[in-house]
């Protein structure tokens, strides 16, 4: 575990700083345009080739070194910064110049997520899956926790150039911490391998070889479909009533909900139960996203915000145990990969078509009227951002009706039987 706290604190930092960008740049490019769309095109572009590089950079990252190719990801993904920065500081940094930075540094950050999560098994025992799954969520915690307030704060009183300099840095951090875990565990000896095709389909036959964890995948990408709905459209929801100070100090203390249940995960592991804990969570998620676009109150929105996040580190930890005990250690590396391909299609397809719904169809609708639309303005308010809140409470009501689903599969549940057998893990 000494190993895995060195490079879970590398990474920590890491996401503090992707989180100061996403926050910056999404309340960057609202302010210039006043369109959910074009915050929704800036997240489509920062999530499409990590999604669609997903499975090549799994395989790559069972052939070669996890650590090595950490350290790419990490190191040339600050390119698209720089790019950014460049047209900032020559005044023409526009919606273009911006898409083409996130897609560049998204291109290479595509090479970390697969071997970060291929690493974890090979860093800690079996007992320990759930304790680093639970500080894994802690450290995915500080993006919405720590990185909203300081970035609400900066883009205040200093602006986006700032931050992407902050950003920037952590990469260095990130890179020297990931050398010294690789330093410590020697070099991976690279054997001859199979075909690279091949070993992709070594990765989808084994999410398909059991249908539970086939399922459990497709019903992540669509649990992710609903949930970018929140992730994308609360900058446009709460800056429509409030201001960008107001929103880091609203996303931080929501934030705190992860913390919290993150910390209970770490030090109290999750040991049975799994199926039953995963879907009472998409419930609870469900309704605190109804909740949290129910009415233009700072507080209300505030308090939902903090239960939503409570509830999430529950729901990905189940979820990570559920798979990751059900999946050979030799082809982790590729099966994460495809697992976040087929998992994140539901962000990418959210992105794509959230942002145009919100400007054209249910913010219009609401300020026009009908019948249908009168009674729901009546109860949720027309003025801006309200069709990005109603999109919101559709999508948590989705995941209510989907939660009784999963409880209910008989392939998911018997994964939890792997899952409580630790003698016959698949390694």
């Amino acid at each position: 575990m000494k190993k895995f706290f060195v490079l879970w604190a590398g990474e920590l930092i890491s996401t503090i700083g992707s989180g100061l960008t996403a926050f910056g740049l999404g309340v960057y490019v609202y302010q210039q345009t006043r369109l959910a769309s074009a915050t929704a095109l800036v997240s489509l572009l920062a999530l499409l080739p990590t999604v669609l590089l997903g499975p090549v950079a799994g395989v790559l990252a069972d052939r070669y070194d996890r650590r090595y190719m950490m350290i790419l990801g990490d190191s040339l993904s600050a390119l698209g910064l720089f790019y950014i920065l460049f047209c900032l500081i020559r005044g023409n940094a526009g919606l273009l110049q911006i898409c083409i930075g996130v897609t560049i540094s998204s291109v290479f950050a595509s090479l970390l997520e697969p071997a970060y999560r291929a690493t974890i098994t090979d860093l800690v025992s079996k007992e320990e899956y759930s304790k680093a799954s639970g500080l894994m969520q802690l450290a995915g915690s500080a993006k919405y926790l720590i990185s909203p307030f300081l970035a609400g704060f900066i883009m205040k009183f200093s602006g986006i150039q700032l931050i992407l300099w902050i950003d920037i840095g952590t990469f260095f951090v990130t890179v020297f911490a990931t050398l010294f875990v690789a330093k410590s565990l020697g070099r991976k000896q690279v054997t001859k391998q199979a075909h690279f095709l091949n070993e992709l389909r070594e990765g989808f036959g084994a999410i398909v070889r059991k249908r539970g964890v086939f399922l459990l995948v497709l019903l992540s990408a669509v649990v992710c479909f609903f949930l970018t709905f929140i992730q994308t459209l609360c900058t446009p929801m709460i800056l429509g009533f409030s201001d960008t100070a107001t929103l880091g100090i609203c996303e931080t203390i929501c934030a705190m909900g992860m913390l919290v249940s993150s910390l209970v995960i770490g030090m109290a592991s999750i040991k049975k139960g799994y199926v039953t804990i995963l879907s009472l969570s998409f419930f609870l998620i469900g309704l605190f996203m109804m909740l949290f676009g129910f009415r233009e109150n700072i507080v209300l929105v505030t308090i939902a915000g903090f239960l939503f996040f409570m509830e999430l580190p529950f729901a990905n930890t189940c979820l990570d145990i559920l798979v990751r005990k059900n999946i050979p250690n030799a082809l982790q590396g590729r099966a994460w990969g495809i697992i976040s391909l087929i998992s994140q299609m539901g962000y990418v397809l959210a992105n794509a078509i959230i942002g145009h719904l919100t400007d054209y169809v249910f913010e219009p609708a609401l300020r026009t009227g009908g019948i249908f639309y009168d009674n729901i303005g009546r109860v949720i308010g027309t003025g801006a951002g309200r069709g990005a809140a109603l999109l919101i409470i559709t999508g948590g009501l989705c995941l209510c009706i989907l939660a009784p689903c999963i409880y209910r599969s008989k392939p998911i549940r018997a994964l939890e039987e792997t899952a409580n057998d630790t003698g016959n893990e698949c390694m």
